[in-house]
Order: C-alpha cells, then sequence, then structure tokens
C-alpha cells in the first residue's frame, strides 16, 4: 500500500485548537476528588487557568480581571474631557481678543486718516461691535451661538472662528457618530435634509421593529440608500448595538463631568448641529436605542483621571472601550460555567488587552466542550456529572501517573519482580505497558529491533521494540478497598491520594484482571459500599468516629460470595473509634474504649477465618503506629504499612501485583 503525503506553507490555520480533553481532565482531578462537585472544579479552573501538556499557559479569570482593571486605568489615565472645554474656552477668548484688537486698529486709523466723517461712522461701529462682544454669555455654548451671529471685523478673527466651529462640529459628530463628522461638517442644505431623511427613517424602522410590524424602509432599502453614514453594519441589530453602545459612551462622558459641564456641553452640541429638526431627529433616536438595546451601558459614568484634556470624540472612545472592559468584567465575575464566557466578544478583549488574554478566554469557554465532546462529561438536570467514561479515564491517569512515579523512584524499596506459578504461557505477545510483568519475548522483541534499526551487529534496543509473553490467568483475585471518610482525612490532606489510589487500582483490575472483583467501602461513623462510578464524586462524612469493625463486616460479606484469593486493604488515618454495638446502633468514643477494640478484633477474625488477608495502610505515621493496628497484621497474617499521603498509591499497586502473583493463604 502507498502512502500520499501532502504538503502546504504553514499559516497559522494549522495551529492546534483548543485545550484537548484530557489537559483539561487532568487540571481537573484534584479539586472533583477534593470537592466531589464538578460545576465546582470547573469554575475554580475558570478562576485559576491552566498549562496544558504542551506547555501553553491559560490564563484564570483571576488573572484576566486584574489585566482589564490595569487597562481600564490606563485608558482613564490619558486624559480629560474637562479640559477640552477650558480649552474651547481659551480659544474663543483668543478670538474675541483678536477681535477686539482689530475694532481699535480700524478705530485708530480711522482717527489718523484725518477724515472726520469716516472717524465718525467707524467709531459708531467700533462701539456697536464692542457693545456686542460685550454682551455675548459666559458660558461656551453661548459664545458659540453669537459668535455665529456676529459680524467680524477681523477676517483672521473670522477664518479662526470658522476652523474652530468646524473642529467642534467634526467633534459632536463623531461623538454621537462614529464616521459621520464628513457630513454634519457644514450646514449646506442638501447635506442636513439628506440626514434628516436617514435618521427619520432609522428611527422609523426602530419604532416599527418594536410594535411587531413589517420594516419599511427595509434594512436592505436603508443601507443602500444611506450605507456610507452607517458603515460596518451587517444587520439592524449589529446597527442598533454600533448606535447605543456609541451614545451611551456619549452619555458617559457628559456624565463624567459636573452638572454644570454637561449642561454646557450638551447645549454646545445642540448648537452645533444646528438644525433644528436634525436635533429633534438626534434625540428621538437616542430614546429609541435606550429602548431597543437597553444593555448598551446607559447610565454610566467614569472617572477620568489625566491630565491633558481630550476631545470628545476621543473621550466617548475611552468611554467605549471602558464599557466594552465593564462587560467582559461583569460577564468573567458572575460565569458559573465556561459556556457563558461565550457572552464576551473575543474581538473586543484582544484590541483591549491583548492576544493572549483573548486566547486564554477562548479556551476557557471551549472547557466542558472539550470534555463533552470526548465524552466525559455530560448534563443532566441542570448539573454537570462525569460519564462512565469520564470515570475510567479518571482512572487510568491516576494508575498512569502512579505507574510514572514508580519508574521516577526506580520501584524504590519495593519488590519489583514476582515468581510462581498460577499462569500458563500462551503462543501470543503483546508490546510492553507499564505495570506489565517484564517477560519478555526475546525473540519478537530483537526481530522488532532488527526491523527498526536494520540489520547489523550490535543489536540495539529500545523501549519501543519490548514485547512480552502473553499469559492466562488460571486465579482469580478479589479485592475490596475500604477507605477511611472521616473528617480527619480531609484534615489532614489524606483525603484526595486515597481516592486517586482505589481509582488507579480500579484502572488496573478492570483493564489488566477482568475476572477479578474490586469492591470498594466508604466508612466514618458507618460503612457503606461505593461503585467505582460513585468515587470521584464520594465525599467525606461529617460525622466524628472511624468505625473499622463496620467497615471489614461490609467488606467481608461483599467477599462472601467471591472465588479466588481474597483481601481487604484498609486505608485510615486514625484507630478505631466507633463500632455498632449488639442493638444495632452506632457507639463513638474517643479514646477507644475496650468494647470498639474488641469488636473490631473480633471481625478481624471472622476475616481470618474467611481466608481474607487485611493489609493496613495506615496515613499519617505520627497518629498511626498505634498497637492495635499492628495486632491486627499479628492476628490475620497481613501487613501493616505506615506511608506518607504521596506513596500511597505506589505501596498500594506494588503490593497489589505482588499479593496477585504470590498469595498466601491468610490463617
Amino acid at each position: 500500500m502507498s502512502v500520499r503525503y501532502d504538503y502546504s506553507a504553514w499559516d497559522g490555520s494549522q495551529a492546534r485548537s483548543g485545550i484537548g480533553s484530557d489537559d483539561v481532565l487532568g487540571e481537573l482531578t484534584d479539586e472533583l476528588l477534593a470537592s466531589g462537585d464538578l460545576d465546582a472544579a470547573l469554575r475554580r479552573l475558570l478562576r485559576t487557568g491552566m498549562r496544558t501538556a504542551d506547555g501553553e499557559r491559560v490564563m484564570g479569570m483571576r488573572e484576566m480581571l486584574d489585566r482589564l482593571r490595569r487597562r481600564r486605568a490606563e485608558l482613564l489615565a490619558q486624559g480629560d474631557p474637562t479640559g477640552r472645554m477650558a480649552r474651547i474656552s481659551e480659544a474663543l477668548d483668543e478670538i474675541v481678543a483678536q477681535e477686539r484688537a482689530a475694532i481699535d486698529e480700524l478705530e485708530d486709523e480711522a482717527r489718523t486718516s484725518g477724515d472726520a466723517r469716516r472717524f465718525e461712522v467707524t467709531s459708531e461701529v467700533a462701539a456697536e461691535r464692542r457693545i456686542a462682544l460685550d454682551l455675548m454669555p459666559a458660558d461656551v455654548s453661548g459664545r458659540v451661538r453669537g459668535l455665529g451671529q456676529y459680524e467680524f471685523v477681523s477676517s483672521d478673527a473670522r477664518e479662526r472662528f470658522g476652523e474652530l466651529l468646524d473642529a467642534l462640529r467634526n467633534e459632536v459628530a463623531e461623538t454621537y457618530f462614529r464616521g459621520m463628522s464628513e457630513a454634519l461638517q457644514s450646514a449646506d442644505p442638501e447635506r442636513l435634509a439628506r440626514l434628516r431623511h436617514a435618521f427619520d427613517a432609522l428611527n422609523t424602522m426602530i419604532e416599527q421593529r418594536s410594535r411587531g410590524e413589517p420594516l419599511d424602509p427595509s434594512f436592505e432599502a436603508f443601507m443602500e440608500e444611506f450605507g456610507d453614514l452607517f458603515p460596518g453594519a451587517a444587520s439592524l441589530e449589529d446597527l442598533l448595538e454600533q448606535l447605543a453602545r456609541r451614545m451611551a459612551a456619549a452619555e458617559a462622558m457628559w456624565r463624567s463631568m459636573s452638572p454644570e459641564q454637561r449642561t454646557e456641553l450638551q447645549a454646545l452640541a445642540a448648537s452645533l448641529l444646528e438644525d433644528m429638526d436634525l436635533r429633534w431627529q438626534v434625540e428621538r433616536l437616542s430614546l429609541n436605542l435606550q429602548r431597543a438595546v437597553p444593555g448598551a451601558g446607559w447610565g454610566q459614568r467614569h472617572r477620568f483621571s489625566g491630565d491633558a484634556p481630550l476631545g470628545f470624540d476621543d473621550a466617548t472612545d475611552v468611554a467605549e472601550q471602558v464599557a466594552s472592559i465593564e462587560r467582559a468584567e461583569e460577564v468573567l465575575r458572575s460565569a458559573s460555567s465556561p459556556a457563558s464566557l461565550d457572552e464576551i466578544d473575543l474581538d473586543d478583549v484582544a484590541d483591549l488587552v491583548g492576544e493572549d488574554v483573548a486566547r486564554s478566554l477562548d479556551r476557557l469557554a471551549r472547557l466542558a466542550r472539550e470534555l463533552e465532546e470526548a465524552g466525559y462529561i455530560e448534563h443532566r438536570k441542570g448539573r454537570t456529572e462525569l460519564t462512565a467514561r469520564g470515570v475510567r479515564r479518571l482512572g487510568q491517569r491516576a494508575l498512569s501517573d502512579l505507574f510514572a512515579q514508580l519508574r521516577r523512584d526506580r520501584l524504590g524499596d519495593h519488590q519489583a519482580t514476582w515468581s510462581g506459578s498460577g499462569h500458563d504461557r500462551e503462543e501470543t505477545s503483546k508490546p510492553y505497558e507499564d505495570g506489565d510483568p517484564f517477560a519478555l519475548d526475546l525473540g519478537r522483541t530483537v526481530h522488532n529491533a532488527v526491523r527498526r534499526g536494520g540489520a547489523g551487529v550490535p543489536v540495539r534496543l529500545d523501549a519501543a521494540d519490548f514485547e512480552i509473553v502473553e499469559t492466562e490467568a488460571l486465579s482469580r483475585s478479589a479485592t475490596v478497598v475500604a477507605v477511611d471518610l472521616s473528617m480527619s482525612m480531609p484534615m489532614r490532606d489524606n483525603f484526595v491520594p486515597a481516592k486517586k489510589m482505589a481509582m488507579a487500582l480500579h484502572a488496573l483490575i478492570s483493564t489488566r484482571f477482568p475476572r477479578d472483583y474490586l469492591g470498594i467501602v466508604g466508612f466514618s461513623a458507618v460503612a457503606r459500599q461505593i461503585s467505582p462510578e460513585e468515587l470521584p464524586t464520594a465525599m467525606w462524612d461529617y460525622v466524628y468516629g472511624t468505625n473499622l469493625q463496620h467497615a471489614l463486616l461490609v467488606a467481608r460479606t461483599m467477599l462472601a460470595h467471591q472465588h479466588g484469593t481474597k483481601q481487604i486493604i484498609v486505608v485510615t488515618d486514625g484507630e478505631p473509634t466507633a463500632h455498632i454495638d449488639a442493638d444495632g446502633e452506632v457507639q463513638f468514643t474517643y479514646p477507644p474504649v475496650p468494647e470498639t477494640l474488641q469488636r473490631t478484633m473480633a471481625e478481624v477474625v471472622r476475616c481470618t477465618r474467611a481466608g481474607i488477608t487485611i493489609n493496613v495502610f495506615a496515613l499519617d505515621v505520627d497518629r498511626t503506629q498505634f498497637p492495635f493496628v499492628e495486632q491486627i497484621a499479628r492476628v490475620n497474617g497481613g501487613r501493616t504499612f505506615s506511608i506518607t499521603p504521596d506513596a500511597l498509591g505506589s505501596y498500594v499497586l506494588v503490593d497489589f501485583l505482588a499479593h496477585r502473583r504470590s498469595f498466601r493463604p491468610a490463617g
């Protein structure tokens, strides 16, 4: 069979998308095992972020919120629109001063000309101009209106005022509607009439939409006629969103000023629009947009902190960006699941705070989808839960992690080679996997090395070449893991390692020894059977008491109908402090009373008579080196391991494999 390969230039689209379901599951494991709540584990992962197997850093929401807050502060520190009003006032003062100087110069020329009549007429005109200037309002908008009706003596002052007026019209136009400054920049009657028509048609469409009526004109017809005034809108909803956000940002910019300054600015804007009907259409549009797009950020107010004066349009740009940041902050603060992050505009985030934040946000939003598409989770009755496949994958990861640890430790002080009967050799072999007995099929192994490396000597072996002899187990093993779920387990950080061990053991038995039996018992004041599917979300009990007697009773009952070698693996961080009395009531006493120890030991004897080996893994060594634990080993013939939580999984797996290959019945 021939294989065809196609090559193309790298364009970025080939980059890996998403995080990877195994990466996510691995990051969730400890939190899920500790809390027993998959939704809570997902929320914690959203807050803290993660690092993928290939080293990519995915920011958590805490870090994103910090970046957004810093960016908002940077934007607001760029300047202050109140300073722009002061600059406009200064420019008007300079224009008036220039005009007064021109009046004085004109009067002086008439006086020195020797023409009495000329001087008389000029003096009258100069007096009228001075009175007109003296009577102008003190506020900026009043002076703009007054100078607009004033007949200048100085052509330079008139030209300078015209330039200021054009600049202000441009600012006001860009403040309300980005990209419409050219249309509003002059008082050309035809342009103003077209603007009035455009705003009237737009208002009509919004009002028809709110009443559920057909649009007349249609959006397509509207854009065909007025699309140059509203660039970039793909639909009516898109256009309304753009306009609403801009107008809301302009309102937020105004609200950042004092009431007096805000009133003056709004009056200035109204005077610059000039046409009364056009002003009415703009006000009508603002009210319609507030009803149509209530979530655009109306009523906000920002605290500009910069020293430099900001133009009204520039300040509105800042206010619009700050509003986008605050919308993203609100979603991040209230996000209860990855899906809720889809509400944030990633393009806005990339523009505001960087591609790295937008990329991390996209990754976080896909967390649940990655797990769901892999078949690891599903949604039931408003909750996110692990599937059977997800439970198996958690166990496989736990098993893989433990074997990796064993390789790093080179198996430590554990016995790593086992011998004994109980297996018949088959005629087949298989590639070596973690945890397999190292019974190499030398012929197949060397064959693989030669095929890989070519003929000749020496033949160099690689781990990938190893194949082992397949064996058929003639014996069957039955194991019950009894895990302490009392309050002391999470308090001493023993709870998660114990659950990981049980999950890894389940994964080992179900994949390597499918004919074997594994049961799980959780015990505190009482004991209960736990299915492997329930194990990841099983929680410790908010009660006092370590009822080992009941745990052994439940485990012995579970093993009663099983065949083959039988053992109970007990994982605990304390001695027995509870038992079930003759009336079936739970009795708890600390320190332990003789009756508790006697009833527990009686159950140990029953297990021993039933041929069940009890191996105790005692966590928190300083607290569990009690004579009673050692007495269990003496009576039953099992063993006691005093270990740290980190070593628990490795000890249990190695001991299980040794127990299964060379089992000596208790008795």
